[in-house]
């Protein structure tokens, strides 16, 4: 069964969101990385902690999973992503990162720069549609 996704106007009251998803470039790449446990390639993201918000959870993930120290980040859409009546919802963000240091040893293997979505993502029809909503934001912010 295909998912439902909805791109919903950011919430004023983050309450009930699960998710924190970071679409970023650094070097005028896009930044995807793969956890260890998989073969596949991600976006960055992640849990929102119970004592979190979105925001926080968003700068926490993008160090965590690409070795991030200097980023410019903010906050684009919400989302809702409806698998077999099963509804998680979570905020996109959009990333400028400024200055990689190394990997932390968490659960992420390996970073990669690229000017497109790799072939084998983990949710092939998931990030995609997440991916071309931040990048639709970003361009509509440049005119």
């Amino acid at each position: 069964m295909n998912p439902i996704i909805k791109i919903n106007p950011l919430s004023a009251d983050p309450t009930g969101l699960k998710y924190v998803i970071i679409i970023s470039k650094f070097r005028n790449q896009w930044v995807f990385v793969r956890n260890k446990l998989r073969d596949t390639w991600e976006i960055p993201g992640g849990h929102i902690e119970p004592d979190e918000t979105p925001d926080y959870a968003a700068s926490r993930e993008l160090r965590e999973e690409t070795g991030a120290l200097e980023f410019n980040i903010h906050a684009v859409s919400d989302y809702s992503v409806e698998i077999e009546g099963i509804i998680t919802t979570g905020r996109l963000y959009s990333a400028q990162i400024l200055k990689l240091g190394n990997l932390p040893d968490f659960e992420i293997a390996e970073v990669i720069l690229l000017d497109h979505l790799p072939v084998k993502l983990t949710y092939p029809l998931i990030q995609p549609i997440l991916f071309e909503s931040v990048i639709k934001s970003i361009n509509s912010r440049k005119l």
